[in-house]
């Protein structure tokens, strides 16, 4: 199955680039490195793969393709990288 993110199809297998907000800081956003996968739960829909926890995958995600992409868009949004 494929989703459809901004126009850009992902499958499971491939690596994308997301903000993650550490859990005790809120304060806290990084560009991080997460897996398109099946999600375990419901096999007709696709996951977020990150730090051992599925996420759903679906158009309010913000979703990069490159780590350069989300790099500038943590920029426009945080400030300096």
């Amino acid at each position: 199955m494929e989703v459809n993110n901004n126009g850009t199809p992902y499958n499971p297998g491939d690596i994308v680039y997301v903000f993650y907000r550490n859990p005790h800081t809120q304060d806290v956003a990084n560009v991080q490195s997460a897996a398109v996968v099946n999600h375990p739960d419901q096999p007709d829909q696709l996951a977020l793969f990150l730090y051992e926890t599925y996420y759903p995958l679906t158009n309010d995600t913000a979703v990069y393709a490159s780590e350069a992409d989300a790099i500038q868009a943590y920029e426009q949004y945080f400030g300096e990288f």
